[in-house]
C-alpha cells in the first residue's frame, strides 16, 4: 500500500474513534448514590450526569417537555418463589423552556425550579435529596436485600409525532444502566457507593 493511502486509512480510523468517544459520553451516569437512615425510614441520596443530544436540547428549546423517571426498587432473593420487592418508588421529574423569560423550568413533586442554562438545568433534574424509599417497617433486619437505582427518559410522555421518532432515533433513547448495591437492613445507617 501507498503511504497516503495508509495516512487516509489512519485519519479515517481517527475520525471513528472521536466520534464514537463523543457519542457514548451522551446519556445518564449515576455519580453519587447514598441511602440514610432516617428514624425508621431510608432516604436516598443521588446525583446523575446527563447529557443530551444535541436533537433533544434542540426539542426543549423548540417546547417539546421531557419527562424522567428515577426507579428505585428494594429486592429479597427467594430461591423457591419469584424475588420479593418490599419497596418500589418512582418519581417524575419535567423539564421544559419558557422562551418568554429564556429559562428552563424543572418540576419535581410540588418542588419547581428555574436555570438560565440547559447545564444547570440538566444538574437540577439529576440532583435527588431526602426521597424517601424504604419504610422501615416493611424489612426484616434478619435478611438481605439489594438496592436498585435508574433514571431513564419516558417516551410515553412525548407528544406522539416524537414518541414515533424515537423508535427510529436511539438518540432519543436516554437512560442510565441499574445499579444495584446490596443492602443489609440491620447495622450501618449509611449505605454509599
Amino acid at each position: 500500500m501507498s503511504q497516503r493511502i495508509k495516512q487516509f486509512i489512519f485519519l479515517c480510523l481517527m475520525a471513528l474513534s472521536l466520534f464514537s468517544t463523543s457519542a457514548s459520553a451522551e446519556g445518564i451516569k449515576i455519580k453519587t448514590f447514598e441511602l440514610e437512615k432516617a428514624d425508621n425510614d431510608w432516604l436516598l441520596n443521588a446525583t446523575f450526569q446527563i447529557e443530551l443530544s444535541n436533537g433533544l436540547e434542540d426539542a426543549v428549546q423548540k417546547g417539546v417537555v421531557l419527562y424522567f423517571q428515577t426507579e428505585f426498587d428494594l429486592t429479597r432473593s427467594r430461591w423457591y418463589w419469584f424475588d420479593e420487592k418490599p419497596a418500589i418508588a418512582q418519581r417524575q421529574t419535567r423539564l421544559s423552556y419558557q422562551p418568554l423569560t429564556q429559562q428552563y423550568r424543572i418540576a419535581s413533586e410540588g418542588f419547581t425550579f428555574s436555570a438560565r442554562t440547559i447545564a444547570e438545568a440538566l444538574q437540577a433534574v439529576g440532583s435527588i435529596g431526602g426521597w424517601r424509599v424504604i419504610d422501615g417497617n416493611q424489612l426484616d433486619a434478619g435478611k438481605s436485600y439489594t438496592a436498585s437505582l435508574r433514571m431513564t427518559l419516558d417516551l410515553s410522555k412525548l407528544p406522539k409525532p416524537f414518541q414515533v421518532n424515537a423508535l427510529n432515533n436511539r438518540d432519543w433513547n436516554v437512560s442510565s444502566d441499574w445499579l444495584r448495591v446490596p443492602f443489609p437492613p440491620a447495622g450501618a445507617s449509611l449505605i454509599k457507593r
